[in-house]
């Protein structure tokens, strides 16, 4: 079966290699050095720091391995590729929310680097299935579990 493949921004490819540098260096090295003492502690067999440290380990390894698999099948939102006449991978919306009338912004990137507290969002996501292809001056309905939103498209731009 062929892997998923993962749309990255160049920010967002920065990023993950920044998070597994970090994990291999830094922490692999913080939790090897824990369960050194652990074992200086004695019988492991009932040693619950060498038991934390051990699971540690294996939730680091298990991220590792993670990110490493997320960077082998990315593929980078090429910024040249990236249009205004509509919506797409890597640009930023704005949208108006119909019913609260207010306006919103996004950038729309794919599900390894979506974050809603950074406004952007996946185009795996409602909103940003719904927008993908749109055009300004677009009107789109949104179903979610709360129900309908409706947004209008008011401006595309490159990130």
């Amino acid at each position: 079966m062929a892997e998923k493949q993962i749309m990255l921004t160049l920010e967002g490819l920065k990023k993950l290699e920044t998070k597994l540098e970090h994990l291999k260096t830094v922490r692999r090295t913080d939790v090897a050095e824990r369960i050194k003492q652990a074992i200086e502690f004695g019988d492991i067999s009932e040693n619950s720091e060498y038991e934390d440290a051990k699971n540690e380990q294996a939730f680091i390894e298990g991220e590792i391995m993670t990110l490493e698999k997320m960077l082998r099948n990315s593929k980078i939102i090429d910024e040249g590729d990236i249009g205004t006449d509509v919506v797409s991978l890597g640009c930023t919306v704005k949208l108006k929310d119909l019913e609260f009338d207010e306006d919103l912004q996004y950038t729309i990137v794919g599900s390894a680097e979506a974050d809603p507290t950074e406004f952007k969002i996946s185009n795996e996501s409602p909103v940003g299935q719904a927008i993908i292809g749109q055009k300004v001056g677009s009107v789109v309905e949104v179903n979610v579990p709360a129900g309908i939103l409706k947004y209008e498209v008011l401006e595309i731009t490159r990130q």
